[in-house]
């Protein structure tokens, strides 16, 4: 058992491991017998069957099971801080889309505030959903990172902007930042830019949180080869799996020619239902290709995301006391403990 500092590795290499899992065996319609709403779910039996399946969730929770299937590993209480700083650097990646990155970036940041971090969120992806779910208006912005990385004259201290989550701070962006990916390509050390900017700041922030756009561009490998980190959000769904094999590779080339010190600080698996023997199927080949570097904590699916987004703010302040507030409050303990 590993402790909560340094998690476990898989046997294999994380390379290995992903692209089998290109070849995780989907079941049939037959053994997915009770996924998707039918006559028989509303009948007796039906009804009987849904009760035996909480009533096994809830015994496993009481074993100390999660998601998982793992027991829960004991997580130390955050540390209290007295001083901020140097920040660790974490991208959010992975070059699909959907899979909730900015959904995590947001609570995940505002849940490490709530212990006592000092966060700094980074929008680098063009869309600018980052600063969209914080209620910011991109189009609105007259500065943004592109700004930063692009115009020496423009300082980050410049553009970063106050949140409505005490210790959280943000680093927008908007459609602008599409132009850097091509204009980077003739800059000396264009891979390194993202770092450079960053730095003047890395003593006022414990974390720093870069929400990468959904693909493995110039964009994304700046990120990774400022990060200390990796955290890959993971839609518990089969597309996804096939995905992992080509984002591992891109942050083994990274770690071998930019930046030794990277390291996949964990998976994430996100839209987690639990009533779906799908869902279940493909947390099984995460955890077996990826042992104990996926997190404890597992994202359920939850309407109060979409709600969020409309809110313009994190979930542990819009729904304080739901399940996606605790989960996220949770996976803040895991980041710091290790």
């Amino acid at each position: 058992m590993s402790t909560p500092n340094e998690p476990a590795k898989p046997s294999a290499s994380a390379g290995s491991a992903a692209a089998s899992l290109s070849q995780v065996t989907i079941a049939t319609p037959a053994e997915h017998d009770g996924d998707e709403p039918s006559e028989d779910t509303i009948s007796s039996r039906g009804r009987k069957a849904k009760r035996a399946k909480e009533t096994k969730q809830q015994e496993l929770e009481r074993d100390g099971i999660g998601p998982t299937g793992r027991p829960y590993r004991e997580i130390p209480d955050p540390p209290p801080l007295d001083r901020h700083g140097p920040a660790l650097v974490m991208a959010m990646c992975n070059q699909k889309g959907g899979v909730g990155k900015t959904t995590s970036t947001i609570n995940l940041g505002a849940a490490l505030a709530e212990c006592g971090r000092r966060v700094l969120l980074v929008d680098f992806d063009p869309q600018g959903a980052l600063s969209v779910g914080l209620g910011i208006q991109p189009h609105e912005l007259d500065q943004t990172v592109y700004n930063v990385i692009m115009e020496r004259s423009v300082s980050i201290t410049d553009v970063i902007r106050k949140t409505r989550v005490d210790g959280v701070d943000l680093l927008p962006s908007n459609i602008d930042l599409s132009a850097a990916e091509v204009q980077l390509v003739a800059e000396v050390g264009r891979e390194h830019t993202l770092l450079r900017v960053l730095r003047p700041v890395m003593n006022d922030y414990d974390y720093v949180l870069v929400d990468c756009q959904p693909s493995l561009g110039l964009l994304t490998v700046n990120a990774l080869t400022a990060a200390d980190g990796v955290i890959i959000p993971l839609e518990c769904e089969f597309f996804s799996l096939r995905g992992v094999a080509l984002l591992i590779d891109t942050i083994e080339k990274v770690q071998e020619r930019l930046n030794p010190k990277l390291d996949i600080t964990g998976i994430l698996a996100t839209m987690y239902d639990p009533r779906t023997l799908h869902s279940k199927e493909v947390m099984a080949r995460v955890v077996e290709a990826f042992g104990d570097t996926v997190f404890d904590t597992v994202i359920n699916r939850t309407v109060r995301f979409p709600e969020t987004t409309v809110a313009g703010e994190p979930i542990t302040t819009w729904a304080p006391k739901s399940a996606g507030a605790a989960a996220y409050r949770a996976l803040a303990r895991e980041v710091i403990a290790r």
